[in-house]
């Protein structure tokens, strides 16, 4: 197999070089491609000068990460896609080696790679618990995740109307749905040091937001009045927790929104991926011998 490492970014030059430089160190070769997001920093001048191996697509507008990883992977032409954001790196140059590996069985859609916030703590985060079986998720995080590309386009990518947050899970649960799966990783950690340049109130606003649009989407019948109900109902309590109230009930008007003026985006999975779904969200991965039996 061989893979693609799509990087969205924006303002981060920086930052995005570090990343670069760790694709560039890899132990197989690479395909890398960067889009800069309607950067004012000279991001793309920086890529053009310093890693002319990189295929740069240049935006003088900016439409978020989202839609910028849906175009990359049109763009990539080997058979993985591997997304890092520009505030991570590959910490040894044997990472992508070990990932492809991973990619052993057809229903494998996606690798959730093993990543650590290195500004937080030491804790690894996507790791599989043991080598004893394939362990498998019901998300993953978008700066550190693999995907094969055909399953990604098949599926439409993600969805461009989350625009910020929520789109891994929202396609983990619609691979689910298809057949497929997403892996626990056990490859070397991708280290991701989270840029002081995030806006907490983005952050809250979609991150609630996201989580009505998921349930509008997903949710099948009888479920979805109970889960969209507590799903208003935690955000709001968190946000009064975390001193963030308003991006969060700004957030929750925001995804009301959706579920009343976006109707065709409702497309809900079948019961069964729902239960499923839940059951690794709450308990945790499972192996994927009892994913497939229970489908």
């Amino acid at each position: 197999m061989s893979a693609t490492i799509v990087i969205a970014t924006k303002d981060r030059k920086n930052d995005l070089a570090v990343a670069l430089a760790s694709c560039f160190a890899q132990t197989v070769p690479v395909e890398v491609i960067v889009i800069d997001d309607g950067s004012i920093d000279e991001t793309s001048e920086m890529v053009k000068k310093d890693f002319p191996k990189a295929i740069l697509f240049t935006f003088e507008d900016s439409k978020g990460y989202i839609a910028r990883r849906n175009y990359g992977a049109s763009k990539a032409s080997n058979e993985v896609i591997i997304s890092i954001d520009d505030d991570a790196v590959f910490s040894t140059p044997a990472v992508i080696e070990g990932v492809l590996r991973e990619f052993s069985d057809p229903r494998i859609a996606a690798i959730a790679i093993p990543f650590i916030n290195i500004n937080q703590s030491d804790c690894i985060h996507q790791l599989a618990p043991d080598s004893e079986c394939m362990w498998i998720t019901n998300d993953y995080i978008g700066t550190s995740h693999a995907i094969r590309r055909n399953v990604f386009l098949e599926n439409g990518g993600y969805c461009e109307y989350f625009v910020h947050q929520g789109e891994e899970g929202d396609l983990c649960i619609r691979l689910l749905d298809r057949g497929y799966c997403v892996k626990l990783g056990s490859a070397d950690p991708i280290h991701h040091f989270e840029s002081p340049n995030r806006s907490g109130f983005r952050m809250n606003y979609y991150g609630q937001r996201n989580l009505i649009l998921f349930a509008w989407r997903n949710v099948p019948l009888p479920f979805f009045l109970i889960h969209l109900s507590m799903t208003i109902f935690n955000g709001l309590v968190w946000g009064i927790r975390n001193k963030v109230l308003i991006p969060r009930a700004k957030g929750t008007i925001a995804g009301l929104a959706s579920v009343v003026f976006k109707s065709r985006l409702r497309n809900p999975v079948k019961e069964r991926t729902y239960r499923l779904y839940r059951n690794m969200k709450k308990n945790g991965p499972l192996p994927i011998k009892r994913v497939f039996e229970s489908q």
